[in-house]
């Protein structure tokens, strides 16, 4: 046992980010990393080295993964009742399994920014599951059409195909960020959310910028809309207070959120910002289903 560990070591960190690109939770890449070095130990002794060790990681983490993804049909986490009555939202998410993943946990040297942001990860999950496992082999882990045919059973002719369907479906990549106007920004939000301070929340926010809450579908567009959900939800604190912790996410500004009443403080998820130039595009406020 000891020596299955010290071999397949090196590939788990990357595994469960691999996982996560596919499933878009946290939670499940666990779940499916643990499968998936269970299924590699138990088949090790007919792992032949045709390919190396991480190929053959990869094709069993992979197909893992498509099997979850098939079986359990995307079945959305069971929706949170807010302890106040939001506003009517804009829309509701059809992506509300998704959770943020922790800057500890990436290497810098390995993890581009764009192949592990929200809106990414977002797009994934809404592509058909093969088209997302051909264009993360492809275009972020760096295998080739025939390698990744391989790994996937089919044809270097499909893979192609999907691929091109794939990146067809994807927005334009973020524009290069300047990381001190970020740090202001989101500085600044952080401050006015935890003092309630929502006509400058307003002021931060581009004209088009969204508000979601996995795992609730509620989404709020537009700086207005956004406006009436926070100061319900401000409202629908009671005594409590909000405190905010750094903890930066999918290489993006995050923080921990915490209600704080007396002695009491509860842990009530993340908020993750997307910055564009100097407003923030989006909110993502990540709930604690605890």
């Amino acid at each position: 046992m000891q020596s299955f560990e010290e071999l397949t070591a090196p590939y788990r960190r990357e595994l469960h980010l691999h996982c996560y690109r596919m499933l878009g939770s946290f939670t499940d890449a666990d779940d499916l990393l643990q499968e998936t070095l269970l299924a590699a130990w138990r088949g090790l002794p007919a792992f032949d080295e045709r390919s190396s060790l991480r190929t053959w990681l990869y094709k069993i983490a992979t197909n893992r993964c498509l099997n979850a993804i098939r079986d359990s049909k995307r079945r959305p986490p069971a929706e949170p009742l807010p302890p106040f009555d939001p506003p009517e939202p804009t829309s509701r998410g059809d992506v509300t399994w998704l959770q943020p993943y922790p800057d500890a946990l990436l290497d810098d040297q390995l993890v581009k920014r764009e192949n592990i942001e929200l809106a990414f990860i977002t797009a994934l999950q809404r592509m058909p599951p093969r088209q997302a496992a051909a264009l993360i082999l492809v275009d972020v882990l760096d295998f080739s059409t025939p390698e990744t045919a391989e790994l996937l059973d089919t044809t270097p002719t499909a893979v192609k195909g999907a691929l091109q369907r794939a990146r067809a479906s994807l927005h334009s990549p973020p524009p290069p960020r300047d990381t001190e106007t970020e740090r202001d920004v989101a500085r600044r939000f952080a401050e006015a959310f935890a003092a309630d301070d929502i006509t400058t929340i307003k002021t931060l926010l581009t004209d088009d910028a969204w508000l979601a809450m996995p795992p609730a579908p509620h989404q709020y567009y537009g700086p207005p809309a956004i406006a009436a959900f926070l100061e319900a939800s401000a409202g629908g604190r009671d005594s409590a207070t909000l405190e905010l912790e750094p903890a930066g996410a999918n290489r993006l500004p995050a923080y921990r959120c915490y209600f704080v009443t007396g002695s009491d403080r509860r842990d009530t998820g993340h908020v993750v910002l997307t910055i564009s130039d100097d407003r923030i595009s989006s909110i993502t406020r990540f709930l604690n289903p605890g």
